[in-house]
């Protein structure tokens, strides 16, 4: 008989469409899944590749305003996840970077979670979460750290729930380590480098692509490109929107949200593409390089794995600069030493290294380590 997977992701909404989503695309490229999530509302867009689809789905689904984003259920989604009923499958495949690794399990499953991060809430943007809040202060502050307190409780509790890690970067298995003591192996997130267009030819503006919240630090780079007054493209939607509307000279346009199409024409014709976060890979910063345009990026978390700098490596193998601090300070220099090694970029070279990361080279990977573990179950023994 053949094996029965489920795969399960946290939310799937038309606002959710980052890093994550595109691991679940392609895993349902390959593997013959049933899929859960804490809700959907992509299986009524006639634009998703989800369209019609049967997904299961929590009682959050019924929340008002949960399609805007369930994080404003925090509390009710440890529960959430594990009212999903998955007793009837083999394989359960877990798409995680909150509670998705949380399901309930039997013993005679296999339970193979792609951790995308550590619940970032619970974690390294606690402090974050609190300060853009507004129930970070006072009262409703403490009861709020009180939540999360209990939150990482219940994080590290499931992390036993699951059989075998796997970690989109060197960066998250590392942190892997650190919030649960538990070992994870490194798959790359699948980049679609052959769909994205190559200009060798750039033309005088760089460009930032992202969600505008407040760790993803565009209001930082916004403000090193008022000092610098260079032509920067800004492509994107989220909360700091009206902030950074406020705050850009008149050489610096907001495009706000873009169309793929659009999106893929300003990366391949940048001067250079930043970034100012630190991702746990970075899916971004790739795509930039197989367009061959050059990064310059804050040198921590998965970029330290995707980007060369062109000041530490062989000659014609640099696809970028790094800066060491996400200060206005070091971003202005970061750009000024870019302009100096401008003419050193090779293109064709960026592209070829983006290669390493392409969609064949994921599901080579991952559907071997699923057959793997899945070997190792004793009671097939």
């Amino acid at each position: 008989m053949p094996l029965k997977y489920a795969l399960v992701h946290e939310w799937l909404t038309p606002k959710a469409t980052g890093g994550s989503e595109l691991v679940v695309r392609e895993i349902l490229n390959h593997i013959d899944a049933d899929l859960y999530a804490l809700i959907d509302f992509e299986s009524t867009n006639p634009e998703s590749y989800l369209y019609k689809r049967r997904i299961g789905t929590t009682f959050v689904q019924h929340f008002p305003f949960a399609r805007d984003g369930v994080q404003k259920y925090l509390p009710f989604l440890p529960l959430a996840i594990e009212q999903l009923d998955l007793r009837e499958y083999d394989i359960i495949l877990s798409s995680s970077h909150a509670v998705a690794k949380g399901i309930l399990t039997t013993p005679d499953q296999l339970h193979i979670c792609y951790c995308h991060s550590p619940m970032r809430y619970a974690w390294d943007l606690t402090f974050d979460y609190l300060k853009a809040s507004k129930l970070g202060n006072g009262l409703p502050g403490w009861a709020t750290r009180y939540l999360l307190h209990r939150l990482r409780f219940w994080d590290v509790l499931t992390a036993n729930r699951v059989d075998y890690f796997i970690a989109n970067s060197q960066h998250t298995a590392r942190r892997i380590w650190r919030c649960y003591r538990r070992e994870a192996k490194v798959i790359y997130p699948p980049v679609n480098i052959e769909g994205l267009p190559f200009f060798p030819q750039k033309e005088d503006f760089y460009l930032i692509v992202s969600r505008l919240v407040s760790y993803k630090q565009v209001s930082l780079i916004v403000k090193a490109f008022n000092q610098l007054q260079r032509s920067l493209v800004v492509i994107g939607t989220g909360p700091e929107m009206k902030k950074i509307q406020e705050i850009a000279d008149s050489h610096i346009q907001i495009l706000g949200w873009q169309p793929d199409d659009v999106v893929k024409r300003y990366m391949a014709s940048a001067k250079a593409f930043v970034y100012a976060a630190c991702e746990d890979f970075g899916i971004a910063l790739v795509e930039a390089q197989a367009c061959g345009t050059p990064v310059i990026a804050y040198g921590a978390g998965g970029a330290l794995e995707t980007v060369r700098d062109i000041r530490t490596v062989e000659v014609g193998t640099g696809t970028g600069i790094f800066f060491k601090n996400q200060t206005q300070t070091d971003l202005v220099e970061a750009v000024e030493t870019f302009e100096a090694y401008e003419g050193k970029f090779n293109p064709e070279y960026a592209r070829s290294h983006a290669a390493q990361f392409d969609v064949q080279t994921f599901a080579k990977r991952y559907l071997d380590f699923i057959n793997t573990c899945n070997e190792k179950r004793p009671f097939l023994e």
